[in-house]
C-alpha cells in the first residue's frame, strides 16, 4: 500500500477524538473543523479563506456558516469599506466549544504522535509541509492550465 492511501486513517483518526465534541454540542464535523480552523487561524476570517485553505467546496462551507450563525456561535461582519468583504468572528457562546475541541486536538496529537521524538516530530511537520507544498503547486499549475484551455475554446 502506497503512503499517501493511508490519509483517511488519520483523518479517520482525528473524527473519533473529536466526535465527542460534535455530539455534545451537536455540531456536524464541518461545523467543528471550521470552528477551530477560525480559531487556530485568526488571520484567516473569511469564508473565501476557509475554501481556499481547507480546501472545501464553496456550498458545505457556506451551509456550515449559516448553521454556526443560526446556533449564535459566530457572526459575519460586513466591511464598511468593501460591502463583498466579510469577516468570520467566533462569539463568546462557543468558547467552551473551543476549550473542548483544543483538548481534543491536544489528545489526538499526542495519540499520533506517540513514540516519536522531538527531533523526529519536527522532521515529521517538515516533509509533510513539503509535500503539500508539492501537491498545492501542482494544483495551481493545474488550474491554470485548464483556464488557458478553457480561455481558448
Amino acid at each position: 500500500m502506497f503512503f499517501w492511501d493511508q490519509h483517511k486513517t488519520i483523518t479517520s483518526c482525528y473524527e473519533l477524538f473529536t466526535r465527542k465534541v460534535c455530539d455534545r454540542y451537536q455540531l456536524t464535523q464541518m461545523e467543528y473543523d471550521i470552528l477551530m480552523f477560525l480559531h487556530n487561524n485568526p488571520k484567516y476570517n473569511t469564508a473565501a479563506d476557509i475554501v481556499k485553505i481547507r480546501k472545501s467546496t464553496k456550498s458545505h462551507v457556506s451551509t456550515s456558516l449559516k448553521a454556526l450563525e443560526n446556533k449564535g456561535l459566530i457572526e459575519r461582519i460586513q466591511s464598511t469599506r468593501n460591502k463583498k468583504h466579510i469577516e468570520i468572528v467566533i462569539l463568546n457562546k462557543a468558547e467552551s466549544i473551543i476549550e473542548d475541541g483544543m483538548k481534543a486536538q491536544k489528545e489526538f496529537a499526542k495519540n499520533a504522535l506517540d513514540g516519536l521524538t522531538k527531533e523526529e516530530k519536527y522532521m515529521c511537520m517538515a516533509v509533510f509541509n513539503k509535500i503539500c507544498a508539492n501537491a498545492d503547486a501542482y494544483l495551481k499549475k493545474y488550474a491554470e492550465e485548464e483556464n488557458e484551455k478553457s480561455f481558448l475554446l
